[in-house]
């Protein structure tokens, strides 16, 4: 089995910057003799980081080199990067293949600045010439529960990153805002416990599950968000009392 790319891009929701990445893909694979070369997302989007690792993983790919796809370079992507991948692995039972992450090099700015000025010499109509229409209605939306993803420090360095992207895959795939109850999804700064990251929340409930995990989420969705009952094993009622993380 070859080696594989793995392109990472932020996100994507709709059909057009996901075939994008495909053929931005494709065309990597061209240009590197005996190399696959395939795509992923790290907040939104399918499929996400995790899907495809496991997918390769299970192809048997022995080697996979995650690129990230963004301009600029945020400085503390590579690293979340790194969390999103060895929680993928304390999760995932087969075995793992080699997975390093590519760093530009200084001189590729000036190849990149060749593709930027080959973009401007041809920057298309004048946008400010015909002003484009604002819209002024909105749906208000029936949705019942919210659920909260905390991203404060702590739970970023719980990789509540990799939580968030799996729970917007899973609003998408499952139509969540519209079956049953309904529900919406944000981010959040800090939630409180931060010693028990990371942190999610439902409301109107009002209940707060800590160190959930994918799995955990997944029974969050199920059990509370599709089922409307809170998942007792997995949430942390309200206490005046410190309380530690339960294994």
């Amino acid at each position: 089995m070859q080696k594989t790319i793995l392109l990472l891009a932020k996100s994507a929701i709709a059909a057009r910057p996901r075939a994008e990445m495909e053929a931005l893909a494709e065309a990597v694979a061209k240009r590197l003799d005996g190399t696959n070369a395939t795509h992923a997302f790290s907040e939104q989007g399918s499929p996400s980081l995790r899907e495809r690792l496991t997918e390769l993983a299970g192809a048997g790919v022995p080697e996979i080199s995650i690129v990230p796809a963004m301009l600029p370079m945020e400085p503390g992507f590579p690293a979340w990067i790194a969390r999103a991948v060895h929680r993928w692995k304390t999760h995932h039972a087969g075995p793992v293949p080699v997975i390093r992450v590519a760093h530009a090099p200084l001189e590729a700015t000036e190849e990149l600045a060749d593709i930027l000025a080959r973009l401007a010499s041809d920057p298309g109509r004048d946008i400010a010439e015909k002003p484009a229409a604002i819209p002024d209605r909105s749906a208000i939306a029936t949705q019942k529960r919210r659920v909260l993803v905390c991203m404060g420090g702590p739970c970023n360095d719980a990789a509540s990153s990799s939580l968030w992207q799996h729970l917007r895959a899973e609003q998408d795939r499952l139509k969540l805002r519209d079956i049953g109850d309904g529900m919406m999804s944000c981010k959040t700064s800090c939630l409180g416990p931060c010693n028990l990251a990371p942190v999610v929340q439902v409301w109107p409930e009002g209940t707060t599950y800590c160190g959930v995990n994918e799995a955990a989420l997944d029974r969050i969705i199920s059990e509370h968000i599709l089922g409307g009952e809170p998942v007792a094993d997995l949430l942390y009622p309200p206490s005046q009392k410190k309380v530690a993380l339960r294994r």
